[in-house]
């Protein structure tokens, strides 16, 4: 007999869809109750683990950000992803873990943009904690859900503030000076997610990711992020590097970040990165 649709469903973000056993594996993490510890582990592990990637947004064939196909991309494929699967991925792990968790979309770089950001928060004994694992740039654990509270990063310093938009509560996560995303507490549902997804994947006027090529990911050595043909590294205690590579250059450094990218769509990438060159050259 087929479900009232009336009928909330008991697993609506479909975490069943989701290996999170894989997910650990990969981390090298084993279940155990859930403290803060645990928590912080997860998100560092996490963000050292899997790419921050839009090759496939950037081609034009991103194959949707439904839970199974997020754990197919990011477990079994390992292709990286961008927020709305890092941030997926990261909840059904947590909250197959025990934690309470709240799906929220944000609004990067300022608060009249379009609400394509995901991260999570998390209830740990009483404390609101956020948690970002899929902005590229950020925090690499939790930070708690508290005006003025600050984290400091190898590559930076982040803090976190309270305010309000249209009746309701919203968190601006800062690195140094400069907004990285406004939060608000709003509820989100899969359709929510799913929309975002469209407007980020296909819309050329809500961002770079269909016009650029983004990798980026943290290592024991510090933050690589690719940038089409540009590579920069941040590394603690020492200036920011960057690099010019050429277009095959850029396709060995994503798959050196972690996007596993098969010859036929690299070669599809690489033409692409030689086109966008050649027409910044023709602007000069």
């Amino acid at each position: 007999m087929s479900r009232d649709p009336k009928t909330p469903s008991p697993d609506p973000w479909h975490v069943a869809d989701i290996d999170v056993d894989l997910h650990l594996e990969l981390l090298g993490l084993e279940r155990s109750e859930p403290d803060l510890a645990l928590l912080s582990e997860l998100h560092r592990r996490h963000v050292r683990t899997f790419p921050f990637a839009n090759v496939d947004v950037l081609l034009g064939d991103h194959p949707g950000v439904a839970p199974a196909t997020v754990s197919r991309r990011l477990l079994v494929e390992r292709t990286g992803g961008y927020c709305f699967e890092h941030a997926q991925l990261f909840a059904a792990t947590c909250e197959s873990l025990g934690f309470r968790v709240a799906r929220r979309l944000g609004r990067v770089h300022g608060p009249d943009n379009t609400r394509t950001h995901m991260a999570l928060e998390v209830r740990l004994d009483g404390e609101r904690l956020l948690c970002d694992p899929g902005f590229g740039l950020s925090i690499t654990g939790p930070i708690p859900m508290s005006d003025g509270a600050v984290r400091h990063e190898a590559h930076g310093e982040y803090s976190l503030h309270r305010g309000t938009a249209g009746g309701a509560e919203t968190w601006e996560l800062r690195r140094r000076d400069s907004t990285a995303h406004v939060i608000d507490t709003l509820p989100v549902v899969p359709a929510d997610v799913r929309g975002g997804h469209v407007i980020t994947s296909r819309d050329p006027e809500s961002g770079p990711f269909t016009h650029h090529l983004i990798v980026s990911r943290f290592t024991e050595e510090g933050h690589f992020s690719l940038a089409d043909t540009a590579l920069t590294i941040r590394r603690e205690g020492e200036p920011t590097e960057r690099r010019d590579l050429t277009p095959a250059q850029s396709v060995d450094t994503a798959r050196d970040l972690g996007a596993a990218i098969t010859p036929d769509r690299a070669a599809a990438l690489r033409r692409l990165l030689e086109q966008n060159d050649g027409e910044d050259g023709s602007a000069d």
